[in-house]
């Protein structure tokens, strides 16, 4: 049985990836920073299929020691999911808030290198795999996105520059880049479970419209 490391599992894409490749065979590592979560991951999922790590991505000593506590059974990795990240703030760049910019760099993009490279000897050994979950900000900007937009532009050509350096060492690298997911992602960036709601509201019947508008069809 193959074990992937998966960051971010608490909600969203991530805790969909876990679930994904338990049903697919999998036993994951499955990291976040709300223990209550990981905790009923494990029992929907079952403690053989899913180790919960609770830590925040950004503290690197908290990684190494996660890192060091892996047990037997999930300790060779085969898969990294480099799936933890978040946005933070709206405001113009000119009027953001500098905490929010920093947040963002350190957990979109300095945890992920982080964490890359300290799983990259055994990912090579065991010729497993990297993916990534950028986003299309990273390559269609949009006002106030400054920032993360960065960030997931990074993760993109990140990966892609993994891609170049691991070819011939049979690791595979990829990077998914969604478009609008619903999840916390809106909640998270606003603290308004309002302004969530509304974002998605009608987002299957507005792809719809653009669909027929773009093909002639009705």
């Amino acid at each position: 049985m193959k074990t992937a490391f998966v960051t971010g599992a608490t909600a969203g894409i991530g805790i969909a990836t876990v679930r994904r490749l338990v049903a697919d065979g999998w036993r994951c590592v499955a990291t976040g920073r709300r223990q209550e979560r990981l905790d009923a991951l494990v029992a929907e999922l079952g403690a053989d299929k899913v180790l919960p790590l609770c830590f925040d991505v950004r503290d690197t000593a908290a990684l190494d020691a996660a890192l060091a506590s892996l047990p037997e059974g999930f300790r060779d990795i085969d898969l990294l999911v480099n799936n933890a990240g978040l946005a933070q703030g709206l405001s113009a760049a000119q009027n953001a808030n500098l905490d929010d910019w920093q947040t963002m760099i350190d957990t979109n993009i300095t945890a992920m290198v982080v964490l890359t490279r300290k799983l990259l000897p055994q990912l090579i050994e065991r010729k497993g795999a990297i993916i990534a979950i950028g986003s299309v900000a990273g390559s269609y900007i949009y006002p106030g996105g400054n920032v993360y937009a960065g960030s997931k532009a990074f993760v993109n050509h990140f990966t892609l520059a993994l891609r170049a350096d691991l070819h011939g060492t049979g690791v595979r690298v990829t990077s998914i880049e969604p478009g609008m997911v619903e999840t916390e992602f809106t909640l998270v960036r606003t603290g308004s479970q309002e302004a969530s709601d509304s974002l998605y509201r009608g987002v299957g019947l507005r792809a719809c419209r653009r669909i027929s508008t773009s093909t002639g069809w009705n």
